[in-house]
């Protein structure tokens, strides 16, 4: 023997996201990860945009295409973030390797409150999550005549000390199992005020329906419900003679509520990085003895009516 020992083997990162695996925020996050030197990385993202698709997956059958992106082993795969994520850390994709954390994002636009629950990004979190693999869902506030690309990445260079420190617990066994996180970065991410711990508020942007002419183009502008960015849509078939055609519009309430203190939103628009813990579980215990006397009455109620 001559002594010398063999290298540690990098953790292992994998990357999804639900803008698609071309998206910047994307790749800032990769490209941030494989500089960084101290990780293996994996990618598995859908090979389009997924946006607002919530926890939603694919029965049957998956396609996955090698994608070259420098320094990593990449796939994109034809289903939602949460296939992405169940695909991607089943040992079948990337023979046998099953990553130490998964990270989704960086989304284009943020991710508080309500709008969780339509999440993809947050989606490849829980996903990750369900499987008992540590995951972090990040998103950036965009917004339209504000933000650029440059943003993505100065985003993705503010949540890396975060990223190493977790890998650092992980190491000596003292990260909290449990739950998952939800990271939110403020629009002007050069300028924040720092990491929050907050909770899940209640914020949902009002969003309605509004017919329109159906002899629009096939080519409609839009705007993501989470975002304040325009994006082309292709439209899936032409609208019929007699078929109605709607579009999603904001619609402004008459006032706005008050958030609660140490909410995602509220710290988010106050400048700070709202790092949210969230689970797979609705906690309704609250609830659960005002349904328990319903059953009863309930019963009550039926032998009455059938006597």
């Amino acid at each position: 023997m001559d002594g010398t020992t063999s290298p540690t083997p990098l953790p292992i990162v994998m990357v999804t996201n639900d803008d698609g695996i071309d998206a910047s925020g994307l790749r800032a996050l990769v490209d941030l990860l494989v500089a960084s030197g101290r990780y293996r990385v994996l990618v598995c993202a859908p090979d389009s945009d997924k946006s607002g698709v919530g926890h939603g997956i694919t029965w049957r059958y998956l396609s996955a295409k090698s994608v070259e992106i420098e320094g990593a082993t990449a796939f994109a795969v034809s289903g939602t973030p949460a296939d992405c994520v169940s695909l991607g850390v089943s040992g079948k994709l990337f023979h046998d390797l099953v990553p130490d954390l998964v990270i989704s994002g960086i989304n284009v636009g943020h991710n508080c409150g309500y709008h969780i629950v339509y999440s993809g990004t947050v989606a490849g979190a829980r996903e990750a999550f369900l499987h008992g693999i540590p995951a972090l869902a990040i998103s950036y506030k965009w917004v339209g005549d504000k933000s650029s690309i440059n943003d993505l990445k100065l985003a993705a260079e503010v949540c890396l000390p975060l990223i190493d420190f977790i890998f650092v617990k992980l190491k000596s066994k003292s990260y909290l199992e449990g739950s998952f996180l939800n990271i939110d970065v403020p629009t002007d991410v050069a300028y924040h005020k720092g990491f929050k711990i907050t909770k899940q508020g209640k914020y949902n942007k009002s969003i309605g329906w509004e017919q329109t002419d159906s002899s629009l183009p096939a080519v409609d502008t839009y705007q993501k419900t989470n975002i304040d960015v325009d994006m082309e849509k292709n439209s899936s078939s032409s609208v019929s003679e007699n078929q109605l055609l709607f579009k999603r519009v904001r619609v402004k309430r008459s006032s706005e509520e008050e958030e609660e203190e140490d909410t995602d939103h509220k710290a988010l628009l106050e400048g700070y990085v709202a790092v949210t813990p969230l689970g797979a579980l609705s906690h309704t215990e609250d609830a659960i003895p005002y349904f328990k006397r319903l059953l009863v009455r309930l019963a009550d109620h039926s032998s009455s009516s059938s006597s």
